[in-house]
């Protein structure tokens, strides 16, 4: 299939809160205290929130910038690229990017909202966290219906709270819970701790897909704090990996027979070999450790369970079938530093090239529309979602490649220390 004629629904995109997020949504009493943007003499924007700063760190936030300008330092708003934080111009990059719906992951609050669970005070937490999820599903989804797929934070300190989130914000048509990937990491019950019991279930009443973001435990494999940086950046998919092993022999599958789990940026090439090694163990092991799949092994409950998702993959490209055709869905990553927008759509036709069409629509966006029970079409007639015809909707648009740097920064890429580099970019 020729990259015009593709439709494109990404899975994992990410966005940088605006200022003003939180501005009217809270009770006054908590007013004072809701996160706010403060500038820095340096001339950088963080956040501020219960005696924490949070920047913005440019990793996240390179979309249209050089290479060469890729970095881990704060930026400030004006050194990003609109579309980052302002849902009309990400709109644009959507369309000059080719792409027709996108699932965007947070920034500041951690990916599984771990910040505002570290509040002390639990009610200005759940406001704060219950306010942000109605501006994400209200404000910045609802501006462009057919768009977007909504996504909610956890309430990660009471799964009773948690489930009763999931109840309200599926009332608004939202699907998608961001989650992490090792709560045992947060000093919270693992996933085999019965006590997320009411989660489990909400999400699987509610037909709410569990994404898991590699890095939500706010912890990445790091070998050692002078190793080069790229090991950090190569192994990051370790920690989905990791995700994976502990959920498919937990008893949470087993319990919750209909719940469904997204691995959300952790590619797609390692996962038959995973299925293999699962297997396996289930084979030479089972009858000793007690684990039973009903008859079924290890791998067919994976597929029933699991969507994985790549922005370039072609080795999980080549082992699609190994995989589940029905398992496999992409991602641009917008802004982040491995994305490829705005030439995605030429991207994933060069490596898909030989791939049937119904096998390509499934993996471009047919699959997340069914997982998340997202449906564009509803909105727009099929022809008007294509690359072709987004991009024709954003004749004129800039999407060239511009320095955004201010000069504040010495971008070397060298020396970056690996413990610093891990704290910031999870924070």
């Amino acid at each position: 299939m020729h990259a015009d004629d593709l439709i494109m629904v990404s899975v994992d995109d990410h966005l940088v809160e605006p200022p003003n997020l939180f501005e009217g949504r809270l009770p006054a009493k908590f007013q004072d205290r809701a996160p706010s943007v403060k500038r820095l003499p340096d001339g950088s924007d963080v956040w501020v929130f219960n005696g924490h700063t949070i920047p913005n760190i440019g990793l996240n936030a390179v979309a249209g910038r050089p290479r060469e300008e890729y970095g881990i330092e704060p930026t400030a708003f004006e050194e990003m690229r609109p579309g980052c934080f302002d849902v009309d111009e990400r709109i644009k990059d959507m369309n000059a990017g080719g792409v027709l719906g996108s699932m965007n992951f947070p920034s500041f609050p951690g990916f599984s909202a771990r910040l505002f669970a570290a509040c002390r005070d639990k009610e200005l937490a759940l406001a704060v966290l219950r306010a942000y999820n109605d501006w994400h599903i209200d404000e910045w989804c609802g501006s462009y219906p057919g768009r977007f797929i909504p996504m909610a934070l956890p309430i990660l300190w009471d799964p009773v709270l948690c489930a009763e989130e999931v109840h309200r914000v599926a009332a608004k048509d939202c699907h998608s819970l961001t989650f992490t990937e090792n709560p045992a990491a947060l000093n919270y019950p693992s996933f085999h701790d019965a006590s997320w019991d009411p989660l489990w279930k909400s999400l699987c009443d509610e037909e709410v897909v569990l994404s898991i973001h590699l890095g939500s435990s706010g912890q990445l494999a790091v070998t050692a704090p002078d190793a080069p940086v790229d090991v950090m950046i190569t192994l990051q998919p370790m920690n989905i990996c990791s995700a994976a092993a502990d959920l498919l022999w937990s008893r949470v599958i087993k319990t919750f027979p209909d719940i469904r789990i997204a691995l959300s940026e952790g590619g797609t090439g390692w996962i038959p070999y995973f299925l293999d090694r699962v297997d396996r163990t289930y084979e030479m092991h089972h009858k000793w450790t007690g684990q039973d799949f009903g008859g079924r092994l290890p791998s067919e409950v994976f597929r029933e369970h699991f969507l994985t998702c790549f922005i370039s993959d072609p080795i999980g490209i080549q082992l699609r079938h190994q995989i589940g055709i029905e398992n496999i869905a992409w991602e641009c990553d917008y802004p982040h530093s491995d994305s490829s927008w705005p030439k995605a759509p030429e991207e994933l036709a060069g490596v898909a090239a030989g791939v049937p069409d119904d096998e390509l629509e499934k993996i471009t966006w047919a699959n997340a529309c069914r997982w998340y029970s997202f449906d564009p079409l509803a909105h727009r007639p099929r022809e008007r979602c294509t690359v072709s015809a987004l991009r024709a909707e954003a004749a004129g648009h800039d999407v060239s490649i511009r320095s955004y740097d201010q000069g504040r920064f010495e971008r070397t890429g060298k020396g970056v220390d690996m413990g610093t580099m891990a704290a910031k970019a999870t924070a």
